[in-house]
Parts: structure tokens; C-alpha cells; sequence
């Protein structure tokens, strides 16, 4: 497990590096190329009276608590999964939910993400060519994406191969061990037993029974539950916090900061597509629970499509 977590961690940190080599150089031989008077005159232009930055900076405060307690709530919510059983993961309230959450997900990044690129990329302050003549928002999507497959791809295969080298591990001390005092019946067993366990699985199921498996066996103790909780519901209030601190000195309109904010923004809607659509999803739609239950699965293609829905009203106030 903590191979796995090193490795998938390396294979993040060595993307996003690589993202950040290629934004630098090009956003900053831009911002040389745009000379002071054009940048005034471009800022000046797009800030206009629809900017106000002290009503902005209430609703950012009102937006840290609300978004505070949502996350606590919602992540706090499977942990109470065992004394509760209606949040249990094998209930049908929890699956109705998840595709709900999975359908805002999509949306999130479809509908708001994805067009704050686009805005921000084809902005007038940035060169004509080539970012306006190419549509990079949805060419850097892809490439997330397929980043984000390949992650995860490799995580699991690298998992997988682990496991099972451990598993031959242990075949083979069972068999040995009883091969000594009881023959080779139990140590034969042992592996039959083990063979029709993977051939019943299947490569299909593979991967959804490693990561059902991974989180069954996350016992964590209540301290490091607390700590989980806390960095998770407090990551997105920092980050509105420190946008407050910055915003004297930050130029939103300046060449490096459209072009560094549409890129992340461009691979940060590639993440959120491809880990709802296949992760969550694909996965849950072709599970054996709703697969054998088509009222059920009916059911959450519903509340999917109620939770994109919603998440694309709100893009009329974005």
C-alpha cells in the first residue's frame, strides 16, 4: 500500500512538473512581448464597473464557512457508515448518492471549469496566435485525461503484480509448511482454491476488487481519521483565504496569470471528467448490483442527471 501511494504520488509530481516547464518559458516570453501600455489598457478594459472587489471579498468570506462545513459534513458522513446502516457502502442510498455526487462532478467540469479556461485562454490580453486560432482548453483537457488514465492505469497494474507476487509468496510458504507433515493435498488445495478465485474474477473485475479491497483494509485509528477529516475540509478555505491575501498584488488579467490559471484550469476539468466518469460512474453503472437491479440503476441515472443538472443551472450565476 505505501509502495503503491509513493509511486502514484511520484507519477503526479513528475506530471504536474511537466505541465509547469511548459507553462513558464511560453508565459513569460509573453509577458515580455506585451508592453505596459497594452496591459493597462487591457486590464482596464475587462475590469470594468462589474468587478467589485469589496462586495467579492464578503461573499469570500461567507463562502469559506459554508464551504467548511459542507466538507466536514460530507466527508465526515462515511465514517459514521458502521453505527449507521442506511450509509452503508452496500446500501441503496448510497449508491443514489454517489451518482448524484458523481453527476456534480461532471458537470463541475463541463460547465464551469472548462469555460473558465476557454475565457481565459481567448482572452484579448494574450497574442492572437496561437490562442486564438486553436482551441488548447479542450486539446489540453484531452491530454489530462489520458495523463489521469495513465496514472491511475499504472497504479493499479503495478499494484496488482505486487499482490500477486505476494500471494505466490504465500502459496508456495502453505504449501511447503504442510507438504512436510501432511503431504501435498493441502498445499495443492491451497493454490486450486486460489486459481479459481482469479479465474472467477476475471481481468473485467480486477481492478474494482483491488480498490474495494484497498479501502476495506484502510483501519485507520481515530486520530489519523480527525487529521483526514480536517486537511480535507480546510484545503479549499485556505485557498480562498490566500486569494483574499494575494489580491492587492495579483494582476488577473496579466499574460502569465491567464495563461498559468486556463492551463490548470483546462488539466483540472480533464481530472474531474475522467475520475467521475470511469472511476465513479462506469464503475457503479457496470457493477453487478446495478446491472442485476435495473429499477435501481434507473433510479440513479436519475439522480445523476439531477446532479449534473443542478451544477449546470448554477453556471447562469458562475
Amino acid at each position: 500500500m505505501a509502495k503503491l501511494n509513493s509511486f502514484s504520488n511520484r507519477i503526479q509530481i513528475l506530471f504536474f512538473i511537466v505541465i509547469f516547464l511548459l507553462i513558464s518559458p511560453l508565459s513569460r516570453s509573453l509577458a515580455a512581448a506585451k508592453s505596459e501600455d497594452e496591459a493597462s489598457e487591457c486590464s482596464s478594459e475587462l475590469s470594468g464597473p462589474c468587478h467589485n472587489k469589496a462586495k467579492a471579498v464578503r461573499l469570500n468570506y461567507i463562502a469559506i464557512v459554508t464551504i467548511l462545513v459542507a466538507s466536514m459534513i460530507g466527508v465526515s458522513l462515511p465514517l459514521f457508515s458502521r453505527t449507521v446502516p442506511a450509509l452503508g457502502p452496500d446500501k441503496n442510498l448510497f449508491l443514489l448518492v454517489r451518482a448524484f455526487a458523481s453527476g456534480v462532478i461532471v458537470s463541475t467540469g463541463f460547465m464551469h471549469v472548462m469555460p473558465d479556461s476557454w475565457n481565459d485562454l481567448t482572452s484579448p490580453c494574450l497574442p492572437e496566435k496561437p490562442w486564438r486560432v486553436y482551441p488548447l482548453t479542450p486539446f489540453i483537457t484531452m491530454l489530462a485525461a489520458y495523463g489521469t488514465m495513465m496514472m491511475d492505469s499504472f497504479s493499479t497494474a503495478y499494484f496488482e503484480k505486487k499482490g500477486e507476487q505476494s500471494m505466490l509468496e504465500d502459496e508456495n510458504g502453505n504449501g511447503n509448511g504442510n507438504g512436510n507433515g501432511n503431504g501435498n493435498g493441502n498445499g495443492n488445495g491451497c493454490g486450486h482454491h486460489h486459481g479459481q478465485i482469479a479465474k472467477a474474477i476475471g481481468d473485467k473485475d480486477a481492478s474494482r476488487l483491488l480498490k474495494d479491497r484497498v479501502v476495506a483494509q484502510a483501519e485507520y485509528g481515530l486520530k489519523v481519521k480527525a487529521m483526514m477529516v480536517f486537511f480535507f475540509s480546510v484545503t479549499t478555505p485556505f485557498g480562498i483565504v490566500l486569494g483574499i491575501l494575494l489580491q492587492n498584488v495579483y494582476k488577473e488579467n496579466s499574460p502569465t496569470a491567464l495563461i498559468v490559471v486556463g492551463v490548470l484550469n483546462a488539466v483540472s476539468a480533464g481530472l474531474l471528467i475522467y475520475m467521475a466518469m470511469v472511476d465513479l460512474l462506469a464503475a457503479d453503472f457496470k457493477g453487478p448490483k446495478l446491472q442485476g437491479n435495473m429499477k435501481l440503476q434507473f433510479c440513479c441515472y436519475v439522480a445523476a442527471l439531477m446532479g449534473s443538472g443542478l451544477m449546470s443551472l448554477m453556471a447562469l450565476w458562475a
